[in-house]
């Protein structure tokens, strides 16, 4: 069967959009409390959709199946893109930064462990990635991707004075290349099935 065969094209793009539904079911279950296992199975199921999509694109996808594969991928990478992050994240930094309820970061300063010394940085950042990966992964669907420099370049602009501190600098990098590569892959993954 050659990849241009229009059933072969529909069980592959059925099969993604599943596979990108297992992604957003994982995501669901673990976006409060992200760990290493769920989302090294997500990231398995990714990789694997974007060897199948690679190797065997398939032909133009009717509305039928293009259109659900389209939301379910917006979705996997838009709230997928959180427990990814945010494991990675506590990974890079070794669980030393806390974190706050709408994703900024606690510092408290050096040498003191006093309450009265804590400052929150980087406020928002979990709206903000949601609000990132969205803009990301629209962009590269439908064929614009390099709308998201725009989208790095306005995250940069707006965090740039909250950057004077190294670790909301490494969480701006870290958080922002993790949240990008998600949100990325994801779609390139509906691009190249949509063919």
């Amino acid at each position: 069967m050659s990849s241009a065969d229009p059933l072969l094209s529909m069980v592959l793009g059925i099969s993604v959009t599943a596979a990108l539904c297992a992604v957003l079911v994982i995501s669901l279950f673990t976006v409060r409390r992200p760990a290493t296992a769920p989302m090294v199975v997500s990231t398995v199921i990714v990789a694997a959709a974007l060897v199948v999509v690679i190797a065997a694109p398939p032909v133009a996808l009717s509305p039928a199946i293009g259109v659900p594969l389209t939301a379910v991928g917006i979705a996997a990478a838009t709230i997928g893109g959180n427990p990814f992050t945010r494991r990675a994240l506590d990974i890079a930094t070794g669980n030393r930064v806390r974190e706050t309820p709408d994703g900024g970061i606690l510092i408290i300063a050096a040498q003191e462990s006093d309450p009265e010394n804590t400052r929150t940085l980087m406020r928002g950042g979990t709206v903000i990635g949601y609000l990132e990966r969205v803009a990301a992964v629209i962009a590269i669907t439908v064929g614009f991707p390099e709308a998201v420099a725009a989208v790095i370049a306005v995250k940069g602009v707006g965090r740039f004075p909250e950057l004077a501190e190294s670790e909301a600098r490494e969480r701006f990098i870290v958080g922002t290349v993790a949240s990008l590569l998600w949100a990325g892959v994801i779609g390139a993954i509906v691009r190249l099935n949509l063919g």
